[in-house]
This record gives structure tokens, C-alpha cells and sequence, in this order.
């Protein structure tokens, strides 16, 4: 049923503008950050390493989050229009497999969003006159891991934008909560257990000092997979008791 349900999802989609936005929008801080290092290139050693924190800075934390946010008010807008959920909600359907079904559709285009960082980062690397060779296994794992991380944060807006009948707020919650996640990771070192961090915190962004090594990915696998358990829970008993 999941997976028929998530079909649908895509069906929906399928001629929305909003993909668009996901092409676009993440070559600006492809661009910031790749200005933002060559202009600080004298402090900025490791090359490859030092290119990617002041992507990923721009990226997680602002661009990302209002994206999510974008993308999962939209998810639901769908649904919210004309009472379709209303109408979905009378099918024997179980709760829980609805909202998986929209999880897994965030988490389809995080991770699209992240493979095509990936590329920008590369392209930029080579613009840059970097020499050393491009750390793709890396890339790889932290583009995976961001993505894992992204989909908690998904998890925590489609709920959000479940609860509100504004389209904006949605959004200007996820980027308060992309702001959270920066001062979490930067003061009070709870990058690796803040819903709002996890996906920064996966993509190793702009912290040396919080890396996410081989020792600490099943504690961040488990980390995540205990906040997707209970956000599911908390999203579907919402679907079952709210008028919508």
C-alpha cells in the first residue's frame, strides 16, 4: 500500500512546477560559496575540505531548509485543496502508510537535491583551480548522510505544514528552524541529536570539530531512525483527530 500510495505522490508531481526550483535555486550557494572561498583562500588550506564548508554553509543551513519547507507545504497544499485529504482519510488506508508515503516523497527530491550539490560542488572545485583530487567518496557518504538527515527534518514539516492552513508559515518556520540548527551546532554542540541539525550535521558542514566519523554513523542512523519512528507516529495520529 505504501508504495502504491507513494506512485500517486509521484503522479501528482510529476508536471509541477516546483522541481524547477530545485535545479535553481541550489547554484546560488554553489556560488556564494564559492566566492566566499576564494576570497578567503589565504585562510582557507585544505582545499577541497574548505570548499565544501562554505558550500554547505549557504546550503544547509538557509537554501535547504526554505526548500523543504517549500516542498513539503506543497505536499500537503495538494491534498488540503478541495479537501482531498478529507476525502483520502475515508479510504482503509492506515495513517502512518500516508504519511511514509509523503516521507518517502521529500526524501526523493532531498536526495536528487543532494546528488545535484554534489555536481555543483565538483564543477566548482575544478572553476576554482583546485588541484588535489576531488574527494568523491566522500561527497558521496556526506550527501547520503545529509540526506537521511533531511528526511527528519521533512518529517517535522510535513507535520508543521499539516497543522497550518498558511502556505508561507510553513516555510518561515523551516527557515527558523535552519537558523536553530546553525546556533545548535555552533554553541550549544547539539548538532548530532537536533532535528534541525541532523542534516548539516550529516553533511559534515562547516565544523571541523563535529565531523560525523565512521565510529559515529550507527549512532546517527539510530538517531534519525528514532526521530522518523516518532514523527510518523505523532504526524499520523494528527491525520487521524484534525478537520482538514
Amino acid at each position: 500500500m505504501i508504495l502504491q500510495l507513494y506512485r500517486a505522490e509521484r503522479m501528482k508531481l510529476r508536471r509541477s512546477p516546483i522541481w524547477l526550483v530545485f535545479v535553481i535555486v541550489p547554484v546560488v550557494p554553489a556560488f556564494l560559496g564559492t566566492m566566499n572561498y576564494l576570497n578567503n583562500i589565504a585562510i582557507l588550506k585544505s582545499e577541497w575540505f574548505s570548499l565544501w564548508t562554505q558550500h554547505t554553509l549557504f546550503t544547509s543551513y538557509f537554501f535547504l531548509p526554505i526548500l523543504l519547507g517549500l516542498y513539503c507545504s506543497y505536499l500537503m497544499r495538494l491534498e488540503k485543496n478541495n479537501h482531498n485529504l478529507t476525502k483520502l482519510l475515508t479510504l482503509p488506508i492506515s495513517r502512518k502508510e500516508l504519511f511514509v508515503a509523503k516521507l518517502l516523497s521529500a526524501g526523493k527530491i532531498i536526495l536528487f537535491t543532494e546528488a545535484w550539490i554534489g555536481i555543483l560542488f565538483l564543477i566548482s572545485g575544478k572553476l576554482a583551480g583546485l588541484t588535489a583530487k576531488a574527494p568523491v567518496r566522500s561527497l558521496v557518504i556526506w550527501c547520503l548522510f545529509g540526506t537521511f538527515g533531511g528526511m527528519v527534518m521533512a518529517a517535522v514539516q510535513l507535520i508543521v505544514s499539516l497543522l497550518c492552513d498558511s502556505f508561507a508559515l510553513p516555510v518561515g518556520i523551516s527557515f527558523a528552524g535552519g537558523l536553530s540548527g546553525l546556533m545548535a551546532m555552533a554553541k550549544g554542540g547539539l548538532g548530532h541529536i537536533y532535528p534541525y541539525s541532523l542534516m548539516a550535521y550529516g553533511m559534515v558542514s562547516n565544523n571541523s570539530k563535529q565531523q560525523l566519523t565512521a565510529e559515529g554513523y550507527p549512532q546517527f542512523v539510530a538517531i534519525c531512525l528514532f526521530y522518523l519512528a516518532l514523527f510518523t507516529i505523532g504526524g499520523a495520529m494528527i491525520m487521524e483527530r484534525k478537520e482538514v
